[in-house]
C-alpha cells in the first residue's frame, strides 16, 4: 500500500490482517515503486494527493514495471480522477471515506481476477513466434525467418494481435513502412510472401486466415 496518512495506513492494515491478508505500507511514492521492482506482492493499494508525486502521474510509472491490480483509495471522489486514474491503468476505485470491509471485498475479488486469468495464461498454447521487436526479427518455430521491412511489420502486427481480425485497412494506417497510398492488393501479395515463408518451415501450418471481405486473423 502506499499511503502518506499513517493514521488511514494503520487502521487499514489492522482490519485487513482480521482476514488474513498481509500489508506493507509506504508513505513516500517512489520508495514504494522500489519495492515493487524488488519484491513480489500480489496487489497494490494507492492513495492519490502523495508528496513528490501526484498518484494519477505514478500510475503509469508503475505500469512500466509491473501488471499489478491496482485499487485507487483517494478522498478525491471527482469523476475525472477516477477516469484518468482507469485510463492509466488502475482496476478500481474506491472514495474516501468508505467501510473497510469493502475494500476487503474489492481485494478479493480483483485477486480471484487475477488468479483465473494467470491461470488461463499457463494453460493457453505456446506461440510458435518469437518476436524480437527490438532487433527486429521473428523466429517461427526456433527458426528465423528471412523478411523484408513491411513482411517483418505486418507479420509482428498480426502477431500482437493474434487471435483477431485485423481488416486491410487496420494494416495500412498503422504500420508506418506501408504507404498510406497502398492498395489492399499491395497487402495480399505481401501475406502471400509471409505464407509462403512460414510453408518453407511448416508446410502443414496454416496460420494466417483469409476473413473474406475484411482482411486476415493469425489463428493461435
Amino acid at each position: 500500500m502506499i499511503e502518506d496518512d499513517p493514521e488511514m495506513a494503520q487502521i487499514l492494515t489492522k482490519f485487513l490482517s482480521s482476514y488474513e491478508i498481509e500489508v506493507t505500507n509506504v508513505e513516500e511514492p517512489y520508495l514504494g515503486l522500489s519495492k515493487l521492482e524488488l519484491n513480489d506482492y500480489d496487489l497494490l493499494i494507492l492513495d492519490l494527493t502523495l508528496p513528490e508525486i501526484d498518484g494519477l502521474e505514478l500510475i503509469p510509472k508503475i505500469r512500466e514495471k509491473s501488471d499489478i491490480p491496482i485499487i485507487i483509495s483517494s478522498a478525491r471522489d471527482d469523476i475525472t480522477d477516477k477516469v484518468i486514474g482507469l485510463e492509466r491503468g488502475a482496476d478500481d476505485y474506491l472514495p474516501k471515506p468508505y467501510n473497510p470491509r469493502e475494500l476487503e471485498a474489492r481485494i478479493k475479488s480483483l485477486l480471484r481476477r487475477n488468479k483465473k486469468l494467470s491461470s488461463q495464461k499457463k494453460e493457453s498454447f505456446p506461440s510458435p513466434f518469437t518476436l524480437n521487436e527490438q532487433e527486429m526479427n521473428i523466429s517461427f518455430k526456433g527458426e528465423p525467418l528471412k523478411l523484408t521491412r513491411a513482411e517483418y511489420d505486418i507479420l509482428a502486427y498480426l502477431i500482437k494481435h493474434a487471435n483477431q481480425v485485423v481488416s486491410r485497412a487496420d494494416i495500412i494506417y498503422n504500420i508506418d513502412s506501408i504507404s498510406d497510398d497502398s492498395t489492399y492488393k499491395n497487402i495480399d501479395v505481401i501475406i502471400s510472401r509471409i505464407r509462403s515463408k512460414l510453408s518453407k518451415i511448416d508446410p502443414e501450418a496454416s496460420l494466417i486466415k483469409s476473413v473474406r471481405g475484411v482482411g486476415y486473423k493469425l489463428t493461435l
